[in-house]
C-alpha cells in the first residue's frame, strides 16, 4: 500500500482552484521534488497532507500508524526557556492538529527521552544549542531547529516547506545528506542543484492538476520542454478553430438553419471550454538598463581587515574588481559577506586597509532583508512614487503595464506593501530595483522566494547585463549560471578569489584541515556522510593506474550510452504504463549513473594531470 494517497482532491480559495481533481500516490523509497510557480499552491498541498487542512472534496488515504513530520516555510518556535524544550512542545502542537489518536499522543509521551536524545545530536549538527533561549534565534536558526526536530523524530514521510531558504552551503549539504536517508520525503524547494541531489521523482503542480515526472529535477527539465511546445500548438489549434466557427455563426441564416443546429451547439461548447479554460501563469518581464559606463576600476581593496564583537570577519584581503566583472560571494552564515560587501560598496570603512572606488558609479543595492521596501506604501509608491511613469532605458511605461511585467495585477497597485507574500515581495523589489538605471548591481540572496521559471528569467538577464554584478547566493546552480568569479570565506577571516563559479571553486580550494578530531554519536554517524580519507600518493603513476587510466574512457563511454537509453525510454508517451516499480528504478539508476559518471571524470582528470605531472 502506498504511503499516502490523494484522490480527486478538490480544493479552492478565492476565484481559481488550488487542487482540481488531482490526484498523487507517495511510494515508500521515494523523494519527490514538488515545484510549481508562486501561488499555486504548493504550501497547502503539504498541509493537506500532513492532515491540517482539509479538503472541500476528494479522498487522502494514509497507511496506518505513518509517522509524518512536516517543517513549514516559516517555522514558528514557541517562547520558552531552551530551544529544546521549545522544540518538544513544537513536536505536541504539531501532533494534536494533525489529529493523532489518543493512543499515539500517549506513545509519543514515552518516547519523550529517546526524542530529547535525539533532538541534542541533531541540533548539534545544524549548528544549534540546545540550551539557548529561543527568542535569540534568526530566522535562518529557527528553519534548522524545526529541521532538526523532523530528522529526530524518525518519520516514515518527512515534508519539507523551502527547506533551503536561509541555509548556507554547508548546511544545505547536511540537509542533502539527511534527507537521502529518510524513507520518503516531499519537497517543496526551488534549489534545482538539491533537487538534482535528492529527487528521485518530480511532480509540479499546474492549475490545480499534479503532474509526475520520473527522476531528479534534469531529467523533468527535458520532459517540460516537449510538453509545453505540445501544450502550444493544441492551444494554437483550438483558438484557430474556434475563431472560425465564431466566424461561420456571424453568416446569419445559413447557421440558423435546422441542420446545422448541432454545429451551433459545437461551438456553444467551444465558448463555454475557452472561457472555463486556465491558461499557463505568465512570466515576469524582466529588463535591465546599465546605464552610463563606469569606470574600467570599479572597486579595489588593499590589506582589508574589519573585527565584530572580537571576532575577525576579513583578515588581510586584498582584490581588485573590474568594468564588468560578475563576482558571487560564498560563505558560511555569519562570515561577514554582507559586510564585505558594504566595504567594496564605500559604505562601512574598514578598520585597517585601504579601498578605492572607481568614477561614474550607479548602484542599485538589492539587500537580503528588503529593508528598502515601505509595507505601508503600495506597490504603485514602492516602484515610482509621485508618478504614474517610468522610463526604462528608451522605453517609457506606465505604472500599472510595469506592475503587470511583474504579474501585479491593475487592481493590486494600490494594495500596501505588507499584504504580499514572500514571493510577491521578492517581484516587487527587482521590479523597484530594475527601475532604474545602474552599472553596478550588487544582490544580496536574491532567490529567495523565486519560484522557478522567475528564477530562470533572472539568470538569462544576468548574463546578458553589461555593467558589474556583485552577488551573495547559496544557490550553487544559479552562481554556476552567472558568475565568472568567486570571492569565498576560507575561515577564521580569510577570504580568497577563485575564477569561475560554485563548482569551480570547489574543484580549486585547499581541502579543508581540522585542527583536533570529532567524534560524532552512532546516530550522526549513520547519518552523515563520512569524509573521505585521502592517502599519499606516489608522484607517477603506478602500472595499475596506467591500466585504469587506459579504461576509464571506455567506462565513460559506456555509463553515456545506458544514461542515454534510459533517457530516451523515459521520452516514450506510454513509459508511466510500466508500474510504479520500474518508474522508480530507471529514477534511482538514472541518479546512480550520474554520480558514478562525476566519479570517472574525476578520477580521469586526476590521472591524467599526474600523468601530465610526470
Amino acid at each position: 500500500m502506498s504511503l499516502i494517497t490523494l484522490r480527486d482532491a478538490q480544493l479552492a480559495f478565492g476565484e481559481h482552484a488550488l487542487l482540481d481533481g488531482a490526484a498523487l500516490a507517495v511510494q515508500d523509497g521515494e523523494r519527490l521534488g514538488f515545484i510549481g510557480r508562486n501561488g499555486t499552491g504548493k504550501s497547502t498541498v503539504l498541509k493537506v497532507i500532513a492532515g491540517l487542512t482539509p479538503l472541500d472534496d476528494g479522498e487522502v488515504q494514509r497507511r496506518s500508524g505513518l509517522r509524518i513530520a512536516y517543517v513549514e516555510q516559516e517555522p514558528v518556535i514557541a517562547p520558552s526557556a531552551t530551544v529544546s524544550e521549545s522544540l518538544m512542545e513544537r513536536a505536541r502542537t504539531l501532533a494534536h492538529a494533525a489529529a493523532c489518536s489518543a493512543e499515539e499522543l500517549h506513545g509519543a509521551d514515552r518516547e519523550r527521552w529517546q526524542l530529547l536524545s535525539r533532538l541534542a545530536e541533531f541540533l548539534q549538527r545544524f549548528g544549534l544549542d540546545g540550551n539557548q533561549s529561543p527568542h535569540q534565534l534568526s530566522g535562518g536558526e529557527r528553519k534548522r531547529a524545526a529541521l532538526a526536530l523532523a530528522f529526530a523524530s524518525g518519520p516514515d514521510l518527512l515534508l519539507l516547506d523551502e527547506p533551503t531558504n536561509h541555509l548556507d552551503i554547508e548546511g544545505i549539504a547536511t540537509l542533502e545528506a539527511f534527507t537521502q536517508r529518510v524513507p520518503a520525503a516531499i519537497i517543496v524547494t526551488h534549489d534545482r542543484a538539491f533537487l538534482d541531489a535528492i529527487a528521485t521523482r518530480i511532480i509540479e503542480l499546474d492549475r490545480g492538476v499534479i503532474r509526475s515526472y520520473p527522476g531528479n529535477f534534469a531529467a523533468y527539465e527535458s520532459r517540460r520542454d516537449e510538453e509545453k511546445v505540445a501544450e502550444d500548438l493544441q492551444r494554437r489549434r483550438f483558438e484557430k478553430f474556434w475563431a472560425q466557427e465564431e466566424i461561420w455563426i456571424r453568416k446569419g441564416v445559413e447557421a440558423r438553419r435546422t441542420r446545422n443546429e448541432g454545429r451551433v451547439r459545437r461551438l456553444e461548447r467551444l465558448r463555454q471550454e475557452r472561457l472555463e479554460r486556465r491558461d499557463r501563469v505568465g512570466s515576469i518581464k524582466l529588463a535591465l538598463d546599465a546605464g552610463e559606463r563606469s569606470g574600467r576600476l570599479v572597486a579595489e581593496l588593499t590589506d582589508v581587515r574589519q573585527s565584530f564583537g572580537g571576532r575577525t570577519l576579513i583578515s588581510g584581503f586584498s582584490t581588485r574588481i573590474m568594468r564588468g566583472d560578475r563576482v558571487g560571494l560564498i560563505g558560511a552564515n555569519g562570515a561577514g559577506k554582507s559586510t564585505l560587501l558594504r566595504i567594496i560598496l564605500g559604505q562601512l570603512t574598514p578598520e585597517h586597509g585601504s579601498v578605492r572606488l572607481g568614477t561614474n558609479l550607479q548602484i542599485a543595492y538589492f539587500d537580503q532583508m528588503r529593508e528598502q521596501l515601505d509595507p505601508e506604501a503600495t506597490l504603485a509608491e514602492a516602484i515610482s512614487p509621485g508618478s504614474d511613469w517610468i522610463t526604462i532605458g528608451t522605453e517609457r511605461k506606465h505604472i500599472m503595464t510595469y506592475l503587470g511585467d511583474f504579474l501585479f495585477p491593475p487592481h493590486r497597485a494600490k494594495s500596501p506593501v505588507r499584504m504580499l507574500s514572500g514571493g510577491e515581495r521578492n517581484r516587487l523589489f527587482l521590479a523597484r530595483l530594475f527601475a532604474r538605471p545602474a552599472n553596478l548591481l550588487v544582490l544580496d540572496e536574491p532567490t529567495n522566494d523565486l519560484d522557478i521559471d522567475s528564477l530562470e528569467l533572472l539568470e538569462q538577464r544576468l548574463q546578458d547585463y553589461s555593467g558589474t554584478l556583485l552577488l551573495v547566493s547559496h544557490d550553487r546552480r544559479f552562481l554556476d549560471n552567472v558568475v565568472t568569479q568567486t570571492i569565498a570565506a576560507e575561515g577564521g577571516g580569510e577570504w580568497r578569489a577563485y575564477v569561475g563559479g560554485y563548482t569551480d571553486w570547489l574543484r580549486q580550494r585547499p581541502q579543508m584541515r581540522t585542527s583536533q578530531p570529532q567524534t560524532e554519536s552512532p546516530a550522526l554517524a549513520e547519518a552523515a556522510p563520512a569524509p573521505a580519507k585521502r592517502a599519499a600518493r606516489p608522484a607517477r603513476l603506478g602500472y595499475m593506474e596506467g591500466r585504469e587510466l587506459a579504461a576509464l574512457p571506455g567506462q565513460i563511454e559506456a555509463l553515456e550510452r545506458e544514461q542515454a537509453e534510459i533517457g530516451a525510454r523515459l521520452s516514450q508517451p506510454d513509459y508511466r504504463n510500466g508500474g510504479v516499480e520500474r518508474i522508480r528504478a530507471d529514477g534511482e539508476r538514472l541518479n546512480a549513473l550520474t554520480a558514478e559518471l562525476e566519479r570517472c571524470y574525476a578520477r580521469w582528470e586526476e590521472l591524467e594531470a599526474r600523468r601530465g605531472a610526470s
